[in-house]
């Protein structure tokens, strides 16, 4: 190689790696994995496994999507969830995440996720858990 082929290539990749990094410092972050999500927000109180065993704090959470709010063997629904009509699906659910208090006065789910991006990877990750 001379150095006239080593430096309009090295130009090129500089140029490049600037575009490149020029486009991505405008663009918004990728959107967070579902399972990610669900293991930093949700885990600590609730399960996903197969079977029905609760989590420490709060109901199974597998088969969700498509279920009636208040409906399995966890023992300790609040009286304002086991008493709604709610059947969770994709709406309810992010409405729930978002602002649990609101979507159900009396809940005992105190902990909302604010981010639109996280609840919706979270519900699209719960909708895979049958």
């Amino acid at each position: 190689m001379n150095l006239r082929t080593v430096l309009p290539l090295s130009a090129i990749i500089a140029a490049t790696g600037l575009a490149a990094l020029a486009v991505s410092a405008g663009a918004a972050p990728p959107a967070p994995a579902g399972d990610q999500s669900f293991k930093q927000r949700c885990q600590m109180c609730h399960a996903l496994t197969p079977g029905g065993a609760s989590g420490p704090l709060a109901p199974n959470l597998r088969g969700v999507v498509g279920r009636k709010a208040g409906s399995t063997a966890f023992k300790t629904y609040s009286p304002a969830l086991k008493g709604s009509s709610i059947v969770w699906n994709a709406a309810k659910l992010d409405a729930y995440l978002a602002a649990p208090g609101k979507t159900v006065p009396g809940t005992r789910m105190v902990i909302a996720v604010s981010d639109p991006a996280q609840r919706k990877a979270i519900i699209a990750y719960l909708a895979t858990q049958r």
